[in-house]
């Protein structure tokens, strides 16, 4: 009997933990990537992605594609901007045929998430290769 009146205290208590990361987990937004891209040091292949916060306050993404068989985790900076985004979007430095995402915008909302620079971009924008930003529009799922 003492077990079971604390497996049902942990379950109360636990309940609230679980509501909020719920919550923290609702932005979702898919988005069709028309070429291949590195995310951090990792390359995935053109495809539907989807992405996510994985924690409570966006600082971890969860980016997901089914059909690439891709799952992976990357550190984000929620930063805000001067005005809130007219949709949501991928963000993209381009160098050539080398595509890295560097940051995802939410409709509506003045936060972006910028994904830290790697070092394989870091070392083309040091031998000054010319970078073009491509933003792909994505939607809410």
């Amino acid at each position: 009997m003492k077990y079971a009146k604390r497996m049902l205290a942990l379950a109360l208590i636990s309940l609230p933990i679980l509501a909020v990361a719920q919550m923290a987990s609702s932005i979702r937004i898919v988005s069709q990537v028309p070429f291949p891209f590195l995310v951090g040091n990792k390359h995935v292949p053109a495809g539907q992605y989807t992405v996510e916060p994985a924690t409570e306050g966006g600082r971890i993404l969860a980016i997901r594609s089914v059909g690439a068989k891709v799952g992976l985790f990357t550190p984000a900076m929620p930063t805000l901007a001067k005005k809130a985004s007219g949709s949501y979007a991928l963000v993209f430095h381009k160098y050539g045929d080398t595509a890295f995402l560097t940051g995802i915008k939410l409709a509506g909302d003045r936060t972006t998430y910028q994904i830290p620079e790697s070092r394989a971009e870091a070392e083309l924008r040091a031998q000054n290769v010319s970078a073009t930003e491509q933003i792909l529009l994505a939607s809410a799922k």
